[in-house]
């Protein structure tokens, strides 16, 4: 017998009642079971069922997710979530920082830039125009840069707003298939799950959605799909299938003789390789890439400054010297150095942000890990373990590159205290949290963080294991808990050195 959800706050804020909205949404489609849920749109019960719980908001993808679940209009639940996202934001900036009425600093730190953000987003004219151009000619592109570079950014505050017309953004995360299925759903008015299903059946079928939902738009205009961090299918979808399915649509959508989609794939330079897994997209690649290197002097200082003026304030010129002197020959200190003038801006003298403000942060070589080590030190020892325990499992171990962030669902960080926990690095922007998953908000901290390289160093095989032991897990549940597809005998050994992880046992 399930448990009953708890109640609501009737008097809650943005979160409670959106998470209000789909228990009745919910309960117009009959109330039908998270297990019947989670079946139609491939996400698990637990992300399904926390999503309407009013702790936290969950992200966009898992609210459309629900919505399709229970037939629900997922234009009309885009525009609720955005809201709930909008108000849940504006309630949580500094109230002390007000500033010509702007309370909001316009420098993102470890976050992205979002189209939402394109505003305050300055000093990459150059690579934009080249992107837009490029797309004006194809239908494919790839974006590739090393991590650090800006990618991110400049593909969803600079090309997309600048191309214009219907966009569909999204990471694909250990499930694509679903991710692009929940997408162009939306984007066609269809159910999520049926669509799911008829992707899993033919790829190619993503096609007639992307047309699907531009029956009414004007003969010349197309779908533009971006896929951020292409990487992750290759780093954390475990399933080969999956990843050659999810390639083969994104190019049937773009390479159908009559197709109405340019897609756009964004990823790090140091996973190219594993582009040579797919033939097809390999040749896809041949004249379609475009590598984003560092910023300019110049652009550096249009991208400290600008932001400010729009503010209403001004950025002191020795700290524009020295960030432009820091940052300029290391491409890969971007997010650093975006870390370290958010918390300057909270420093402000004024309407100044200055040299000094942007010192006792830290600058570009401490900000990050004297953020970190602060609210490591706010921790009692109890939660410092918790704190090393979750923080390491949210790292992707690389092959052969550079180690990457993990984003795992809630349910994989079963730890004593750790919602307190995960709350105090969220509020120093050092992670995100999403009602479902957790992730680090860019792996800027993994190589600016002395204490969690330490932590990696040291528990490197004991986080394979656990990672081996959880991927096995999920796919047992997935194939029915197969008493057959168990480990057993003498095919599974624990490593030699260290003791086991804890591995959560799936529900």
């Amino acid at each position: 017998m399930p448990r009953p959800e708890r109640p609501l706050d009737e008097h809650g804020g943005p979160v409670t009642q959106l998470a209000a909205g789909l228990r009745q949404l919910r309960a117009k489609a009959g109330k039908p079971g998270y297990r019947q849920m989670a079946a139609r749109v491939n996400y698990s019960v637990a992300t399904l069922s926390a999503a309407a719980s009013g702790r936290r908001l969950p992200t966009l993808e898992v609210t459309l997710a629900y919505a399709a679940a229970c037939d629900g209009d997922l234009q009309e639940w885009e525009r609720r979530w955005r809201e709930a996202d909008r108000l849940s934001a504006a309630a949580a900036e500094d109230p002390g920082a007000e500033l010509n009425g702007q309370a909001r600093s316009p420098y993102p730190g470890l976050a992205v830039f979002q189209p939402e953000d394109a505003e305050l987003f300055f000093g990459r004219g150059v690579v934009v125009d080249e992107l837009v151009r490029r797309l004006r000619q194809r239908r494919f592109l790839a974006v590739f840069g090393p991590s650090g570079v800006g990618k991110s950014s400049v593909v969803r505050a600079g090309m997309v707003p600048a191309v214009g017309g219907p966009v569909v953004v999204f990471t694909p995360g250990a499930h694509p298939m679903a991710g692009l299925a929940v997408h162009l759903a939306r984007h066609a008015g269809v159910p999520a799950g049926g669509l799911l299903d008829e992707l899993r059946e033919d790829p190619t079928r993503a096609s007639l959605a992307v047309r699907q939902g531009l029956d009414d738009a004007s003969p010349g205009v197309d779908l533009l799909v971006v896929v951020d961090q292409f990487e992750e299918t290759f780093a954390t979808c475990a399933d080969p299938a999956e990843r050659t399915d999810f390639v083969a649509a994104l190019l049937a959508m773009c390479r159908e003789p009559n197709g109405r989609a340019r897609v756009v794939l964004a990823a790090r330079a140091d996973h190219y390789a594993r582009f040579a897994e797919h033939p097809q997209l390999l040749a896809a690649l041949a004249d379609a890439q475009v590598l984003i290197g560092g910023m300019s002097p110049v652009e550096l200082r249009e991208a400290v400054t600008r932001p400010a003026e729009l503010r209403g304030a001004r950025v002191e010129g020795a700290l524009v010297a020295t960030i432009v002197a820091e940052v300029a020959d290391s491409p890969g200190a971007l997010p650093l150095a975006a870390h370290a003038l958010r918390e300057a801006w909270h420093r402000r003298q004024g309407a100044m942000v200055t040299l000094a403000g942007y010192q006792a942060a830290g600058g570009v070589a401490g900000a990050i890990a004297r953020t970190a080590e602060a609210v490591y030190a706010g921790l009692d020892g109890g939660q410092r373990d918790t704190a090393r325990q979750a923080l390491v499992r949210l790292v992707a171990f690389g092959d052969g590159v550079e180690d990457t962030r993990r984003r795992v669902p809630r349910g994989e960080l079963d730890l004593p205290g750790i919602d307190s926990v995960l709350d105090q690095f969220a509020v120093a922007r050092l992670i995100v949290l999403g009602e479902d998953t957790v992730e680090i908000a860019h792996e800027a901290l993994i190589r600016a963080w002395p204490r969690l390289h330490r932590w990696l160093s040291t528990d490197r095989d004991g986080l394979r294991t656990h990672r081996e032991l959880t991927e096995a897990a999920q796919s047992w549940v997935s194939l029915a808990r197969d008493p057959g597809a168990l480990y057993r005998g003498r095919g599974w050994r624990w490593p030699v050195n260290g003791s086991p992880a804890t591995v959560t046992p799936p529900p």
